[in-house]
């Protein structure tokens, strides 16, 4: 396995005399992001009449020196730190005013020197509304803001309390704080979370919530590290966990704090050598690179054939169709009971795409030792051109391939075995019951479906970076509200799921109803477990394929190293802010009509809201 290139680590000067020479040292030592201040530490601005009057402006200057040629180089690799001293909420209208002049002269400073980010602290007392203002209408009056990250400490209520906080405000939280400037700020994409690393962590379930959050940097001080025995700085077993975790969402992280200059690089070693360890070299993180948080459109294979990419991306699945085999060859084995061993077993995979379940189902007859006579139905005139190139050059006459959609056949005989791969990634997003219940016309009374039956499960999920990329979606040919009326398959990174998942539908095959009805309607309520944002629901999948051959990408039962499958998204229009202890309680349609299929969703407590999606007039999946 290829060793991993070191990843980028940032360093927090406090106060620097000297700036190209100190992002050089730095550099040396391993650093490649550094976070300095805009304005040196003791220039104070005065005011007249709202105007600066200070002439001491080389000392602003002198904050980054970036302005010089010899430091643009290093320009793309600066955070800016706003002053501290800023209160654009103060109840003082002068100095109100006189921050806000501040505050923009130095926002302004940074976008000037193209200084892409830049970052400050969230007050620990509120309301900070007018800072919200400030900052949201920057992003929003200008394409060239920066982005804006908030830097706030990671730490429960009860650490607040007693360490950060007075008593009476016991009950709010650093998240609470942040929740609320953002919700200020419309969850703006250009408004990300810088947090502090504290020396006493919270509970799982917080850090849980907080990696839900868009975080652009993660900060730890250099005073959070200990000394190990042979006197190198290294992390408690908690930390360390923390920053596996951050790592392997690939979020930078920033060491800050005094340090002297031989001593930075055992830092930025140690961050690294965690890197290492981080698991990302396996085909399924090389599979999912690049895609997490990425909003993808559901596929829809019987309006649309799939292209030629799609069909090499699924067919590396190493896990599916080991399973599927696996499946056929249990499958085969059961039939095999009539001690007949000449008269060949008849197996139909519908929707054969360019033929992987088909060498599957070969491979388990060879396994097997059991005969079979294998139909290959596909709809698909280009993949068809893939399977009829494997029967002249492998399969012979081992396959009869048919070019029909499997609900339209009629089959010269009935099959002792039928096999599909139609699942999506909310199991029947992609219409296997529908087509299944067709193709379960040329299936023996006693036959064998494969899969044999499948759920799809839900659960409420708090995701700013997923709803703000929704918000940002715009279809001048659409309504506004179409963006939110539209599942999304997405693999799910910065998310937090606010309760245990919950069975949605179930659907099973052969379908022996008498009167075949696929629609469903469910009400389901989830325990809100702590204060949250609910931005929408996050969709999974099992399904059994046969006996106890089963395929699953809910978190709980994940078929580890399967990437075929991405968790769904039903976004909402409006994000509920949800408590602990609330009962959110939500209600799901699978309606159809004759030509479509689409889904209804809306949440009826702890706030009732619309319909969402009615008669699918946003999104539907046709039929034909």
């Amino acid at each position: 396995m290829p060793k991993k290139e070191p990843i980028i680590i940032g360093f927090e000067f406090s106060s620097i005399s000297n700036i190209l020479s100190s992002i050089y040292t730095a550099n040396e030592a391993g650093y490649h992001r550094f976070m300095i201040p805009v304005s040196h530490p003791r220039y104070k601005r005065e005011f007249a009449d709202e105007v600066i009057k200070n002439s001491h402006n080389d000392n602003f200057s002198r904050s980054i020196v970036a302005v010089y040629p010899q430091g643009l180089d290093y320009i793309g690799s600066v955070i800016g730190k706003l002053s501290d001293y800023f209160n654009v909420d103060s109840e003082d209208n002068d100095l109100r005013k006189h921050s806000e002049i501040s505050f923009d002269q130095e926002v302004k400073w940074c976008i000037y020197l193209g200084i892409q980010t830049v970052i400050f602290s969230l007050p620990a007392n509120g309301p900070f509304t007018n800072l919200a203002r400030i900052v949201y209408g920057k992003i929003k009056i200008n394409h060239s803001s920066p982005t804006f990250l908030i830097r706030v400490p990671m730490v429960s209520p009860n650490c607040i309390a007693t360490k950060y906080l007075s008593e009476e405000l016991a009950e709010d939280d650093s998240w609470k704080r942040w929740n609320s400037f953002r919700t200020f700020c419309a969850s703006e994409k250009k408004l990300k979370l810088a947090l502090e690393i504290t020396d006493d962590l919270p509970d799982e379930k917080e850090i849980d919530r907080w990696l839900g959050e868009p975080i652009g940097c993660a900060i730890i001080k250099t005073k959070t590290f200990v000394t190990n025995a042979h006197g190198y700085p290294v992390l408690s077993i908690a930390h360390r966990k923390l920053i596996y975790r951050l790592l392997s969402h690939q979020i930078l992280i920033v060491v800050s704090g005094a340090a002297r200059e031989d001593v930075r690089p055992l830092y930025q070693q140690y961050i690294n050598r965690l890197w290492q360890k981080v698991k990302t070299d396996d085909l399924f993180s090389e599979y999912v690179y690049g895609y997490e948080d990425f909003l993808q459109i559901p596929l829809q294979p019987l309006m649309d054939n799939l292209d030629r990419y799609t069909y090499e991306i699924f067919e590396k699945d190493p896990v599916k169709y080991r399973e599927y085999q696996r499946a056929i060859y249990l499958a085969l084995l059961d039939r095999r009971t009539d001690g007949n061993d000449q008269k060949p077993i008849v197996v139909m995979v519908v929707g054969a795409g360019r033929g992987p379940i088909v060498n599957a189902a070969l491979n388990a007859s060879q396994e097997a030792k059991v005969k079979i006579k294998l139909y290959a139905i596909e709809k698909n005139p280009h993949a068809v051109v893939s399977l009829q190139s494997q029967k002249l050059d492998r399969w012979k006459d081992d396959v009869t391939i048919v070019f029909t959609d499997m609900r339209k056949w009629r089959a010269p005989e009935k099959a002792d075995i039928i096999i599909s791969e139609l699942l999506g990634s909310f199991g029947d997003n992609e219409l296997s019951p529908e087509c299944l219940d067709g193709a379960q016309n040329f299936l023996n009374d006693d036959g064998i479906s494969i899969p044999s039956s499948y759920n799809s499960f839900i659960c409420p999920t708090q995701t700013h970076k997923i709803y703000a990329e929704i918000t940002d979606f715009v279809d001048r040919e659409k309504p506004y509200y179409h963006r939110y009326e539209q599942p999304y398959v997405v693999h799910l990174q910065t998310v937090h799921h606010l309760a245990s998942v919950q069975k949605l539908f179930t659907f099973n095959h052969p379908n022996k109803s008498d009167s075949i009805d696929n629609s469903r309607y469910q009400r389901l309520t989830f325990d809100v477990e702590q204060d949250s944002v609910v931005h929408g629901f996050s969709g999974f999948f099992d399904a059994v394929l046969y006996k106890d051959v089963k395929l699953s990408i809910v978190p709980e039962t994940f078929s580890e190293g399967m990437f075929s499958w991405f968790p769904i998204f039903f976004p909402i229009k409006e994000p509920v802010q949800v408590k602990k202890g609330d009962k959110l309680e939500i209600a799901v349609w699978r309606l159809l009509n004759d030509k479509i299929v689409w889904y209804e969703w809306l949440i009826s407590s702890p706030v009732a809201m619309p319909v969402h999606n009615p008669n699918g007039r946003s999104y539907f999946i046709g039929l034909t």
